[in-house]
């Protein structure tokens, strides 16, 4: 595993599935395309906890360690497109292979020192764009429907919101084991995703 000094006490936290390079900077290409202004800035990811205050960071820590440590590794499969309209101004894709694995680990990230009543049900999904114009939005449901890609899942990141407004990688945290993932080099490269949209 990978770990970053520097998080505080009173912080807010945000744990996420990274994906693969390529995969990730295909869909960043195409984010980019509908005028998403924040596609430069949050590569492609699926969220398991968006931003959450935690008062205890090594508490935090020790959790989120722990339910990586007992997670076995899963696959992936991102498929076709949906969206949040009306309700939020977004448009994403369905997980389908690993959308069970993904809420139970919600279920289990969400608990204890992230404990806390979201205001809508946990979906995982990949966003691909949001508080775009509707005619955009429009065009990336559409543009994107027939899309699918499959990968493995092998570690999930945990980020801490620093007081700059940006979201820094404090660990990347492998599954089922507490040493190092050597072998699966693309998982560096996700240090700024960002855990909400």
């Amino acid at each position: 595993m990978t770990s970053t000094s520097g998080a505080r006490e009173g912080a807010n936290v945000g744990v996420i599935l990274g994906f693969p390079p390529a995969i990730a900077e295909e869909l960043q290409r195409w984010r980019a395309s509908f005028g998403d202004p924040m596609a430069h800035i949050i590569p492609a990811h699926i969220t398991l906890v968006t931003t959450t205050m935690t008062e205890d960071w090594e508490a935090t820590h020790s959790h989120v360690r722990e339910v990586a440590r007992r997670q076995e590794r899963f696959t992936v499969t991102i498929s076709g497109t949906g969206s949040f309209r009306p309700v939020s101004p977004v448009v994403f894709l369905n997980v389908e292979d690993g959308f069970g694995e993904c809420v139970a680990l919600h279920e289990k990230l969400q608990s204890g020192p992230l404990e806390r009543e979201l205001p809508f049900p946990y979906h995982p999904h990949v966003t691909i764009a949001h508080d775009v114009a509707p005619e955009s939005l429009d065009e990336a449901e559409t543009a994107l429907r027939d899309y699918s890609a499959t990968f493995p899942v092998v570690s999930m990141g945990l980020y801490e919101h620093g007081a700059d407004g940006i979201w820094q990688l404090r660990e990347e945290l492998d599954f089922g084991t507490e040493t190092d993932s050597d072998d699966e080099p693309w998982l560096a490269g996700n240090d700024e995703a960002a855990p909400t949209h």
